[in-house]
Order: C-alpha cells, then sequence, then structure tokens
C-alpha cells in the first residue's frame, strides 16, 4: 500500500476515534503527519506529529489513540 493511501487510513481511524473533536491535519508529509484535535469552540486539546512506525499497523495507531485519550481525559 502506498503511504499517501497508510497516511489516509490512519486519518481516517484518529478523526473517527477522536469524535466529536474535529482532527486537523497539519504538515502531512511522505513520512508523516501532524494533527490537532480542537473542540467545538476551535480550542485545540492536543497536538502531535506521527511517524511511519506509530500509523502503520494496526496495534501502533491504537496505542497512540489511547494515550491521547487519556492525555485529553485528564
Amino acid at each position: 500500500m502506498k503511504t499517501s493511501l497508510q497516511i489516509q487510513e490512519a486519518i481516517r481511524t484518529l478523526s473517527a476515534a477522536f469524535a466529536p473533536l474535529n482532527c486537523v491535519i497539519q504538515a502531512k508529509r511522505k513520512h508523516g503527519f501532524s494533527f490537532t484535535l480542537v473542540n467545538e469552540h476551535g480550542i485545540a486539546k492536543h497536538t502531535e506529529r506521527l511517524y511511519p512506525q506509530q500509523y502503520l499497523g494496526e496495534a501502533p495507531l491504537s496505542a497512540v489513540i489511547q494515550r491521547v485519550q487519556a492525555t485529553i481525559a485528564a
């Protein structure tokens, strides 16, 4: 699978996992991307850069999602 398709799939997964927060994608590049979670008032709740080892495969991406959810809940 091409890297861009893998990034698109990761973005869809992140968007679904963090709804109703908006998942804003920034700095999408061949080897990763940054995302920011924004609430309904436009306030950024979390931002992070992901690299291939973090979004390629279900387990690493799930670990990122769980970690970020714990951070937001704290």
